[in-house]
């Protein structure tokens, strides 16, 4: 049950930052899918920071659950990618649709990586 309430509490956090980044990008920028594109970045980089974490340190089950599952999985969304990729193919913006999705898995997983090895032995 607890792991459920820290799932459910992270989750909560998460959505909502996500939510508040969408507003702040799209005021300021005017680019709804930057917003998305930044948000799963960071997503990818604190996810690598706790994975090593969770390697060098025992830390509890809920916990990992709150951080990892709850507020990051609030926080990314492959969901919205997914979606803005769909509404480039149909627009035929074709070259949008290469560049934000080979960005968004290279620099996701050069993020992951520096996330995970900034903070662990190897």
């Amino acid at each position: 049950m607890y792991g459920l309430i820290s799932v459910f509490l992270g989750g909560a956090i998460g959505a909502s930052l996500r939510y508040l980044t969408g507003l702040i990008i799209v005021k300021t920028i005017g680019l709804a899918y930057l917003a998305t594109f930044l948000v799963n970045i960071i997503g990818c980089f604190l996810i690598g920071i706790l994975y090593a974490i969770t390697l060098k340190f025992e830390i509890p089950s809920n916990l990992k659950l709150f951080l990892m599952v709850g507020f990051l999985g609030g926080l990314t969304t492959f969901s919205s990618f997914s979606l803005e990729n769909f509404i480039f193919l149909k627009d035929g913006k074709f070259i949008h649709f290469i560049t934000y999705t080979l960005l968004s898995v290279t620099i996701g997983l050069i993020a992951t990586s520096i996330g995970y090895y900034l903070f662990s032995n190897k």
